[in-house]
């Protein structure tokens, strides 16, 4: 995959921190639009799926640490980052999935190491679920493959931003990226302005939230019988070697959810950051670089 020639003008690119994000932008034309990627260094491909309300910026400091020895490919998801961002397009999990699934099939390789953040989870393990074969690694960052009905917890917090009320908030508070953002770090220091404008300034405006979005916010009970599809097929990940690096003081993804990946990857290495919250790779990013190398190279104890 190469490159696209003389790219257009993206304002949402205005702003970007080349030092902390010095990458090569790259994009790929998918039926669902125009998705953007990194596509850095050489070796086995370590494939990175971000959550929301982000984007492949998270993944810098992994990237930067990790292409002197492998091939890091990091997309923004369909929306997301500098990617399009196209009326037509549904911007649930399911269609992300879909998007996502056809741009695995164009790279060049046979085989990966899956990394996935949040929403990550179930819009990059089908990889995995479908393509057992393809996934040699597994790593895990505070994310999920399964359905909230039954969490009160969860559902309470679904219904508010899923509902009416949540898309006012969403389009014109900006509730994702100015409240949720920062509640979700173990130590909202780490969050500096110039880190939370690299992310604010990619949805500049109500229209852009409310289409990409809001919409995942509803699917967090809006596509339960996704999950639980995705769920019934959990044991296909079993079978090859897994990292789990969860934030401890994530307010959403808690202890409880750490405990069914423990289930389900039972011979994983589980790394508990005590002090992070949602974002460990923000958060405590040289614990979980020197973490991601000890893993690839299988000295990890």
């Amino acid at each position: 995959m190469a490159p696209k020639p003389n790219p257009p003008v993206d304002s949402r690119a205005d702003g970007i921190d080349r030092n902390a994000y010095p990458f090569q932008s790259r994009w790929l034309e998918l039926s669902a639009g125009r998705m953007h990627y990194v596509d850095e260094g050489a070796g086995e491909v370590l494939l990175f799926v971000h959550g929301t309300p982000s984007w492949s910026f998270e993944w810098r400091h992994l990237i930067r640490a990790l292409a002197p020895r492998w091939r890091c490919v990091a997309p923004d998801l369909i929306g997301f980052g500098l990617s399009e961002r196209p009326e037509s397009f549904s911007y649930d999990p399911e269609a992300h999935a879909a998007a996502l699934g056809e741009f695995v099939e164009r790279l060049d390789c046979e085989s990966l190491s899956l990394i996935v953040h949040d929403y990550g989870g179930p819009i990059g393990l089908p990889i995995c679920l479908r393509q057992p074969e393809r996934v040699r690694r597994l790593v895990l960052f505070n994310t999920w493959m399964w359905s909230f009905r039954g969490d009160r917890d969860m559902e309470g917090k679904a219904r508010m931003a899923g509902g009416k009320l949540g898309l006012f908030l969403y389009r014109h508070a900006n509730l994702s990226l100015r409240v949720i953002t920062p509640y979700a770090f173990g130590d909202r220091r780490k969050l500096t302005p110039a880190i939370h404008r690299q992310y604010l300034d990619r949805f500049p405006d109500p229209t852009s939230r409310g289409r990409v979005l809001w919409p995942l916010a509803r699917a967090i009970l809006g596509s339960s019988s996704y999950y639980e599809a995705l769920w019934a097929q959990r044991e296909r990940l079993r079978g090859r070697r897994a990292l789990i690096v969860w934030g401890m003081r994530d307010p959403a993804f808690q202890p409880r959810q750490l405990a069914r990946w423990k289930e389900v990857l039972p011979e994983a290495r589980v790394v508990e950051l005590t002090a992070s919250g949602h974002w460990p790779q923000e958060e405590e990013p040289d614990r979980v670089v020197g973490e991601m190398q000890a893993f690839l190279t299988g000295s990890a104890s």
